[in-house]
């Protein structure tokens, strides 16, 4: 799916399809997190059930104020561990399949909020 997204200064995701998602243009077919304010990067993480703590704790120095979790193509939720530290730093989480995730993602940073979409391709 082509998205049309809302003007924004920052990264935003233009496109998605079955094992790829595509930001600014360029298309990526490994997971990948994206800031609405520092751009984006590969997100080291293999799939879903190699998720650790490590690989959300990473993003408390960006410093969003929610984080939007896309699990791929269904929704996985992660272990209460992995957002722990997160929780304690008052950064939100919000768990959808990443297709909604990269809409939800495009919506919230055309309003200037300070979000990541980590995102499992």
């Amino acid at each position: 799916m082509k998205l049309q997204p809302d003007a924004t200064n920052g990264s935003s995701i233009t496109g998605y399809g079955q094992g790829w998602v595509s930001v600014n243009g360029q298309k990526f077919t490994s997971n990948l997190y994206v800031s609405a304010h520092s751009g984006t990067a590969p997100w080291q993480c293999p799939h879903f059930d190699a998720l650790t703590p490590e690989h959300f704790d990473l993003f408390i120095d960006l410093q969003p104020e929610l984080i939007i979790f896309g699990s791929g193509e269904r929704i996985r939720f992660p272990h209460p561990s992995c957002l722990k530290n997160l929780y304690s730093k008052r950064i939100g989480v919000e768990t959808m399949d990443t297709h909604a995730a990269c809409r939800t993602f495009n919506f919230l940073a055309g309003e200037g909020r300070r979000v990541i979409a980590a995102l499992l391709v």
